[in-house]
């Protein structure tokens, strides 16, 4: 990821907003109900995670009410697990703009990435409805709770250019993309809390970078739970990682986009 790269992302930041509005009113076209699916998915999600989780297997929240303690993380992973699905064909459902157009090829999968946070934002204000209900005011610790939104998105945005850009020249990538995100929904600490693994897998549990930062997260909305430092440190190093890895295969492979697509 060089400086020219982040100059073309600039120069076309206008074009960036319009694909990212063209992907929330493609999204919300004819759909009824409109932006209250944002809250609907993560909202019965959480139900059934409640029922099953919380009450019959009885897994622990750490203090909090279980639909809350569900809820926060929810929120912050229907976004990065939409983003991943959607960003991951983003390049082969847009062809038509890949073949004639020229522009940095980046900005489809960065479009919805931005686009998702509408998305987040509305089911963030459901949360805070929640929170309300259950009498939980937040501390000083809610300033944080932007940054780990940040590192989300960079995150979001650094596989999802690996993955588009994969996805070119391996359509698998289109089929498997379900199964990872099913795969990664449980290995990230949404149903349960970090302090529920015994202390050996908890190693294993950061080189996930969405656990330290989805943690994160949620612990900035209690002032019961302590923000595991360690945890996010990891999970930010890795998203780095992951987005210099995921800019330098989308780089190599951008010249060949528009004879494969």
């Amino acid at each position: 990821m060089n400086s020219e790269w982040l100059a073309d992302f600039w120069r076309y930041r206008e074009l960036l907003y319009f694909l990212a509005w063209r992907d929330v009113k493609v999204r919300y076209k004819q759909a009824a109900l409109g932006a209250s699916w944002a809250i609907i998915q993560p909202l019965f999600t959480m139900i059934i995670f409640t029922l099953f989780f919380g009450r019959l297997a009885g897994v622990p929240s750490d203090g909090i009410p279980y639909p809350l303690f569900s809820f926060c993380a929810l929120v912050p992973w229907t976004y990065f697990s939409t983003t991943l699905s959607q960003a991951g064909n983003s390049l082969v459902s847009n062809a038509p703009l890949v073949t004639k157009v020229y522009f940095p090829r980046a900005l489809l999968p960065a479009a919805s990435v931005l686009s998702g946070l509408v998305d987040f934002l509305v089911g963030a204000s459901f949360l805070v409805l929640m929170m309300m209900y259950y009498r939980v005011k937040p501390g000083w610790s809610l300033f944080l709770a932007p940054f780990f939104v940040a590192g989300m998105v960079l995150l979001a945005f650094s596989v999802s250019m690996f993955l588009a850009a994969l996805n070119v020249r391996y359509r698998d990538v289109k089929y498997a993309l379900p199964f990872i995100i099913q795969i990664w929904l449980l290995v990230t600490p949404i149903i349960y809390p970090v302090s529920f693994l015994p202390a050996k897998w908890k190693h294993f549990l950061a080189f996930n970078p969405m656990a330290g930062l989805l943690e994160g997260f949620r612990s900035s909305l209690f002032t019961t739970r302590r923000i595991d430092w360690g945890l996010v440190g990891i999970s930010v190093v890795t998203t780095v990682v992951l987005l210099f890895i995921g800019a330098i295969y989308f780089r190599k492979t951008e010249r060949s986009f528009a004879d494969m697509v």
